[in-house]
């Protein structure tokens, strides 16, 4: 059966929910539910999602989501699909952007605004002690574990984990993830999920709406997020039975690297720009280009 409603985990839905003009206040109520009092969104404007370097040798930064509130304080919010190779490190270094930015000519007292960066994940991290929790809230602490900079904080959201049914939402963070999780699976929207917000983003994802060009670009983007599902997985089974065959620890390596190798390979035989490859295997470009 078609579905009714888009994928919001593809480039396009995700977009179309929370990344245009019409959407922004899906986006305000979205975010709010993580943010403390504090740092409440009662006004948001979205930035370039491009950021450059200072010097033209820097490395840029692409952002799905980047905007700030009615205070200066600025948010990322990242889509990400499939695991990559330091991940962690990469929303770090998106971090110093909108931290630079701030920076001002002359006389300036080097007081910040807060920087939030929410990382959407349809993965579990590999590292992950809290088996099961699927909202990671990470800030500077020091050896006590008290806050030294609350200013800086990075939100992490393991999608994969989580699983309560529809009884078992508590509040409204859970109503947005379970919103998110099963939009494509919904065939009419659930009295739980009855509140204006929820039908003002059941209406913004209804396939129905979409125009011609809309409908094309949402299955071109649909594609590319079944075709990336697919070479993942059957690279993670390959990667797992090599690991076995060989039997010992280098084996697993070896197959893991290999899967990211045949990941790309398969992803450059269906012309995926070089940029997805690269976010989606960890591999670096010149790896990717000589494959």
């Amino acid at each position: 059966m078609r579905a009714k409603y888009f994928n919001p985990f593809t480039d396009f839905g995700f977009k179309k929910l929370f990344g245009e003009e019409a959407s922004k206040e899906l986006l305000m109520d979205f975010l709010n539910q993580l943010l403390p009092e504090q740092h409440k969104i009662k006004e948001l404007s979205f930035k370039n999602s491009e950021q450059l370097g200072i010097a033209d040798w820097e490395r840029r930064a692409v952002y799905d989501i980047y905007c700030e509130n009615q205070n200066g304080e600025k948010f990322i919010v990242e889509l990400q699909k499939a695991k990559q190779n330091f991940f962690k490190d990469r929303t770090i270094y998106y971090s110093t952007f909108p931290i630079k930015e701030q920076g001002l000519k002359g006389d300036w007292n080097f007081n910040l605004k807060a920087v939030y960066c929410i990382g959407i994940l349809d993965f579990v991290f590999d590292d992950s002690d809290d088996k099961g929790e699927y909202l990671h809230t990470v800030l500077l602490k020091n050896q006590h574990n008290q806050i030294f900079f609350d200013k800086l904080t990075f939100l992490y959201i393991e999608m994969p984990n989580f699983n309560k049914s529809e009884s078992q939402l508590e509040n409204k963070t859970d109503k947005w993830l379970y919103f998110l999780k099963h939009l494509e699976d919904f065939d009419h929207i659930p009295s739980i999920l009855g509140e204006p917000v929820f039908s003002n983003a059941f209406t913004k994802a209804e396939l129905a709406n979409l125009d011609s060009s809309g409908m094309a670009q949402y299955e071109s983007s649909l594609k590319v997020y079944r075709d990336l599902n697919n070479v993942v997985d059957t690279a993670r089974s390959e990667g797992i039975e090599e690991g076995i065959a060989l039997g010992v620890e280098a084996g697993k390596i070896e197959g893991k690297i290999e899967g990211k190798k045949e990941v790309a390979r398969s992803l450059k035989e269906k012309n995926i720009p070089i940029e997805v490859i690269m976010e989606a295997t960890g591999l670096s470009r010149e790896e990717i280009e000589g494959l």
